[in-house]
């Protein structure tokens, strides 16, 4: 029977315990903030995470591990040891690079740290059937090596005919690379994978050597790779919006329609794309691929284009800054879509400049939520923007995926990049950039169609909206910076 020393020592031993636990935290929390005022980005966000280590570290120390600490350093060394810019294409022996368009647009080229290269071919693919039928044409036309890189892989219907047209091409003798996101294919059972490997197809999550990234599983929502790229033989490339599910295909009850947006280019870009596939590749598993480009290089078209990989190794926050310029040098039209709008001060600063100069700026935002918080963030940021005479539009054709910019007549973009702080600063992105008049007209062509199917948000839906949405709107805005 205990006593009542036993049952003091064992209090007094609990105490031990617990002023080992807090001191340990107030350890942690004290090299959390150190590591915050060293590798800052914006004050505001930096005095907050400050004061939160100061006044309440449990439990912001295992927030700021989540959301706030960086693990790409190793990454960004690995970037500038390897020479992106001399890496894809000995281009002064080939004479790709076109020289006037990057005289043009020299913030994007230096944030890119690629050229914009001539003699490509341009496609553009509207909706996932239009995407996935290139995508797996390609696939099944490859003969040396395939590079597959998508944000969500899912285990069902497309995602199994996707496999099946790997695993076709291994037993072929084609070389087959599978790259995914940890968090977004936190479903992909082991089973897919499997099925893969046991073919010759090498897979791998983008966090799969970094086992302090891995500890924190699908609680890691931050720094998440975000791209998607598919290459074939170093020759064409696909990039744009779309994952591998049905719900891309339209098949999903809940959406309905999915518009989003692909762009195919066969050519010299298409070494660009591969390049960034094999500095995620050489993070994710270890392994250098040879990037040495063939002797010759088949220029299908005569169009340039420019390869921006963006992410949270870059110095800058490069992605904003390159569309900043896009934004400031707007003179006639500045054509916005993205599922996700949560911009920060610059981008909303630029866009209300812009309108300011006559620009007509339009926005174009799903109507329907898929991610509610987002959602609710995004339109305390929209009705702004009403509010300040910029033209929203929601589409109401299914979900509105696609990311696509379309400035002036001189340049647009289609990427990965949604309009918001995630995309901007946080995660890793690709955007392939157009100057020719071929792109701009196919773009210009398929946004004006896109518009039909949308209705505009005017000043008297903003005025009226219940106070209840109001307020949250307004509450989902505070936590912008982490969306």
């Amino acid at each position: 029977m205990f006593g009542i020393d036993d049952i003091l020592r064992a209090i007094v031993a609990d105490l031990h315990i617990v002023a080992a636990i807090m001191a340990a935290i107030y350890l942690l929390a004290f090299v959390c903030a150190v590591r915050e005022i060293f590798n800052s980005r914006t004050s505001q966000g930096s005095i907050a995470w400050l004061l939160s280590l100061a006044l309440l570290p449990f439990p912001t120390v295992f927030l700021y591990l989540i959301f706030g600490w960086k693990f790409f350093d190793d990454y960004a060394t690995d970037r500038i040891k390897n020479g992106r810019a001399d890496r894809p294409l000995r281009a002064k022996d080939l004479a790709l690079i076109d020289r006037e368009t990057d005289a043009k647009w020299p913030v994007q080229v230096q944030v890119s740290e690629l050229p914009f290269l001539k003699g490509n071919e341009v496609e553009l693919l509207i909706d996932g059937h239009a995407t996935f039928e290139s995508i797996f044409a390609g696939i099944d036309a490859a003969e040396e090596y395939l590079l597959v890189q998508f944000y969500i892989v899912r285990d069902d219907a497309l995602g199994q005919q996707l496999a099946e047209r790997l695993i076709a091409k291994a037993k072929a003798g084609v070389e087959v690379r599978l790259l995914y996101d940890d968090i977004g294919s936190t479903g992909m059972p082991k089973r897919f994978r499997t099925q893969m490997r046991d073919a010759g197809i090498k897979v791998a999550g983008f966090n799969q050597q970094h086992k302090f990234l891995r500890f924190y599983g699908p609680t890691r929502i931050n720094y998440r790779n975000h791209r998607k790229i598919v290459v074939v033989d170093g020759k064409h490339a696909w990039v744009g919006g779309h994952n591998v599910g049905v719900e891309y295909l339209g098949e999903n009850p809940k959406f309905g329609h999915w518009r989003d947006t692909h762009v195919r280019v066969s050519g010299p870009a298409a070494l660009g794309c591969a390049l960034l596939f094999r500095e995620d590749w050489e993070w994710a598993t270890g392994e250098r691929l040879p990037s040495t480009p063939p002797a010759e290089l088949e220029t299908p078209g005569d169009q340039s284009v420019l390869v921006m990989g963006s992410g949270p190794a870059d110095q800058l926050e490069e992605c904003a800054i390159a569309y900043v310029d896009l934004i400031g040098r707007a003179r006639e039209r500045l054509w916005i879509v993205s599922p996700y709008f949560v911009p920060d001060t610059d981008i909303r600063t630029a866009l209300f400049a812009a309108r300011l100069r006559g620009v007509d700026v339009r926005i174009m935002l799903p109507d329907n939520p898929d991610h509610l918080i987002v959602w609710l963030a995004s339109m305390a940021h929209a009705d702004a923007m009403v509010e300040h005479d910029i033209s929203i539009y929601r589409y109401t054709d299914g979900f509105l995926h696609q990311k696509v910019v379309l400035m002036d007549n001189e340049i647009a973009t289609v990427g990965s990049v949604n309009f918001d702080n995630r995309s901007f600063a946080i995660n890793f992105e690709i955007t392939l950039w157009f100057t020719d008049e071929k792109a701009i007209k196919a773009v210009e062509e398929m946004l004006e169609e896109d518009f039909k199917a949308c209705r505009q948000v005017s000043v008297a839906e903003v005025s009226t909206r219940p106070v209840t949405l109001y307020f949250l709107t307004q509450a989902a805005r505070l936590m912008s910076p982490v969306l």
